[in-house]
C-alpha cells in the first residue's frame, strides 16, 4: 500500500472519529445520552487535613489566572491541583495565593516571577528555557448577571452549565478560537445552539440565543461575534462528552 494512501485513511480516520464525538456531544445535549459531571470540589466546614506531597513546587497566581491555565503551565490536571490543596472555594483564586503543583519541578510555559521552590521561595530560572506554547485563555462570551451556576438544580437535573441574565440585545462572542461545528435554530431544549470545537478536545457551548451570526465550518478567533441575545443566555464547556466547570477557565 502507498504511503499516501495510507495517510489519507489516517486522516479519514481522525475526521470520523472527531465526527462522532462531536455527533455524542449533540446527543447529550438534546437529552437522548447520559454523562456525569466532570468532579466538582466540596467545601467542608470546620478544619481539614491536607496530606501534601512530598514532591512538588508552589506556584504563585498571577492576576486573572485560572486553574485551567495553571495547569496548561504545568501539564498536571484540574483534579491534581485540587487535591493537593486546601482551597475554600475551589472556582476562585487570588492574585498573589501560592498554590501546590504535586510531583514537578519546572514549568512548561511559565513566567519566572510566578515560579516558587517546595518552601516557597523564588527560584531562578530564565524565559528562554521555557516552552512558550500554551494553549489560549478562555473568556467570557458575554457580560451579564449569573442566575444559574455549575451543577446548580434545575428542576431534577444538575446545570450542565452556567445561565446568564442580559439586560439588553448583546453580541456574544466565542470564548476561545476554534471551528464551529454545530450551529441550530430549534434545537431541543436549548434553541438556538452553536457549538465550537477547540484543541484538545474541548467545545464551547452557546444556547438560548436569539440570533446566530455563523454557520457549521466557519473559524472563529476568540473574542469574534457569533450570535446576539437579548434574556437568558446558556453557556457550557465540555471535555469530549463530559460537562466541565466553566469557572476553571474563566477569569472572574
Amino acid at each position: 500500500m502507498q504511503i499516501s494512501n495510507i495517510k489519507n485513511q489516517i486522516q479519514e480516520f481522525k475526521i470520523s472519529k472527531n465526527i462522532l464525538g462531536i455527533w455524542f456531544v449533540i446527543l447529550v445535549l438534546s437529552g437522548c445520552a447520559t454523562v456525569e459531571l466532570a468532579p466538582r470540589q466540596t467545601v467542608l466546614s470546620g478544619p481539614q487535613k491536607t496530606i501534601q506531597p512530598s514532591r512538588g513546587l508552589y506556584h504563585r497566581v498571577q492576576k486573572g489566572q485560572t486553574l485551567w491555565r495553571i495547569a496548561r503551565i504545568y501539564g498536571v490536571s484540574i483534579e491534581e491541583i485540587l487535591m493537593a490543596n486546601t482551597i475554600a472555594d475551589s472556582t476562585l483564586i487570588a492574585s498573589g495565593q501560592s498554590i501546590l503543583i504535586p510531583d514537578k519541578h519546572r514549568a512548561l510555559s511559565l513566567d519566572a516571577s510566578t515560579l516558587l521552590s517546595f518552601n516557597g521561595e523564588p527560584r531562578s530560572r530564565t524565559m528562554d528555557s521555557l516552552n512558550t506554547g500554551v494553549s489560549e485563555d478562555f473568556i467570557w462570551p458575554v457580560k451579564g448577571k449569573i442566575v444559574s451556576g455549575f451543577g446548580d438544580k434545575i428542576g431534577n437535573s444538575p446545570s450542565k452549565g452556567i445561565t446568564l441574565r442580559l439586560y439588553a440585545q448583546s453580541d456574544i462572542v466565542a470564548s476561545a478560537s476554534g471551528r464551529v461545528v454545530f450551529a441550530e435554530e430549534k434545537f431541543r431544549g436549548y434553541g438556538k445552539t452553536i457549538i465550537i470545537s477547540h484543541p484538545e478536545g474541548l467545545m464551547s457551548v452557546y444556547a438560548s440565543l436569539s440570533r446566530i451570526l455563523v454557520k457549521p465550518g466557519d473559524y472563529i478567533t476568540r473574542g469574534m461575534a457569533i450570535a446576539q441575545c437579548g434574556g437568558l443566555m446558556h453557556f457550557q464547556i465540555r471535555k469530549g462528552c463530559i460537562s466541565q466547570n466553566p469557572y476553571y477557565y474563566l477569569s472572574r
